[in-house]
């Protein structure tokens, strides 16, 4: 009995992609048909990676039909598994060759003040996305992948994991709502991810349901965990989510699903959330982990852009979500130190520097007391400022010199 099946995108609009269909047949041998814009470059390896994938797949008698718009291998070999596992029960993975400049683990104190979202199921805008230079680049499993296409999107991902080169920015992937969110993992956490981000969180069992089977499919795998805090239960357990397991190092809240959840419409004002995003900061603050804020959905909106970053850094949270990498450029300006916050920390920490070199127990700046938490303060001023090139690493030797 034959078999078809077929996985990808094909269409006027469609770029870097390619559909692909897989007939299993009786007694006929491979035959592949091949349509393709870069054809007299590509077209002979094209067909060579679909042979050397159903030799690896043990398919022996199989018509394969693939309509190219420019797909890089990664994708073609995605396509073509994603088609062959709909019609063979097979548990075989055909990973394409890895970046060697991807493998590296994140830190759980690095900047995240920008991560840029990008569909799990278009690998177009995947390709240079590090460009723009986010923080982090979120290949997105849930939302922005229609439930039918959740197994290619998996494929994808996976190859994308193990193929691109993000340019510095953090492998984030956000997987689906749990319990579904749990069959990602064993496509994403074997395969260089960084950071996955949990939807919809609202306990600590779901980041604790996460951390068990990160541990299950790799004992040792270094992955760092984001939940994202979008209804009314979720707020009100926050603190219990962020300190459910040492791999939490941020949250974010999604401020479109908990306007929706009290009821009410999310406004450019945000008097709405207030209360939602002051607790939720309260929490990770208390937890000692980052506070994300939520994206900013209009993205044509700069100057209410601007003002949103404003309030958000006001209320304390240290970066926000971008959808459109025109985003980035103005979140991670308005989250960095201007330079007279720059001044002051560096005031303080040579205040501070200064008592503790004469033995003193009080520390001064001109007529004001300065504490720990205020150094502490001015520490991660010039931390985020140095990190983001806008301060020289020599700054105290400089500053003495006269710099």
């Amino acid at each position: 009995m034959e078999k078809i099946a077929c996985a990808g995108n094909y269409g006027p609009q469609v770029r870097s992609d390619c559909r692909v269909s897989i007939e299993l047949g009786s007694n006929a041998g491979i035959e592949i048909s091949l349509t393709s814009k870069v054809m007299v470059m590509y077209g002979r390896s094209i067909k060579q990676l679909v042979k050397d994938m159903l030799v690896f797949f043990e398919i022996e008698n199989a018509r394969v039909k693939i309509e190219d718009k420019g797909a890089l291998p990664f994708v073609i070999m995605a396509r073509l598994e994603a088609a062959v596992r709909k019609i063979l029960d097979t548990g075989k993975v055909y990973l394409p060759k890895g970046n060697s400049r991807t493998f590296h683990e994140s830190s759980v104190g690095r900047f995240r003040l920008t991560r840029l979202y990008l569909p799990g199921n278009s690998p177009a805008l995947m390709l240079n996305a590090g460009i723009h230079k986010p923080d982090g680049l979120i290949l997105d499993l849930e939302d922005s992948v229609s439930p039918d296409r959740k197994d290619e999107a998996r494929i994808l991902v996976r190859n994308a994991l193990v193929s691109l080169d993000f340019m510095g920015a953090e492998r984030m992937v956000r997987i689906n709502q749990l319990p579904n969110g749990l069959k990602d993992l064993p496509f994403i956490v074997p395969y260089n991810v960084q950071l996955i981000l949990i939807p919809k969180c609202e306990g600590p069992e779901q980041v604790m349901a996460v951390e068990k089977e990160i541990k299950r499919i790799k004992e040792d795998a270094v992955v760092l965990l984001m939940p994202i805090i979008e209804s009314a239960l979720g707020i009100e357990k926050a603190y219990e989510i962020a300190v459910a397991s040492s791999r939490v190092v941020a949250m974010t809240i999604g401020l479109e699903d908990y306007t929706a959840d009290i009821g009410v419409k999310r406004t450019s004002e945000a008097k709405e959330s207030f209360y939602a995003r002051t607790r939720f900061v309260n929490a990770c603050k208390a937890a000692g982990i980052q506070a994300i804020d939520s994206v900013f959905s209009d993205v044509g909106d700069m100057e209410g852009l601007r003002k949103a970053i404003q309030v958000s850094r006001s209320l304390g949270f240290v970066g926000m979500g971008c959808i459109h990498p025109r985003q980035i450029s103005y979140i991670k300006n308005g989250f960095l130190p201007v330079e007279e916050e720059i001044d002051k920390a560096k005031k303080i920490i040579l205040a501070y520097d200064d008592a503790k070199e004469h033995g003193l127990g009080v520390v001064s700046l001109g007529s004001k007391m300065i504490d720990v938490p205020v150094v502490k303060r001015a520490e991660n001023t010039i931390q985020l400022a140095v990190g983001n090139g806008i301060l020289s690493p020599d700054w105290k030797n400089n500053f003495k010199n006269g710099d």
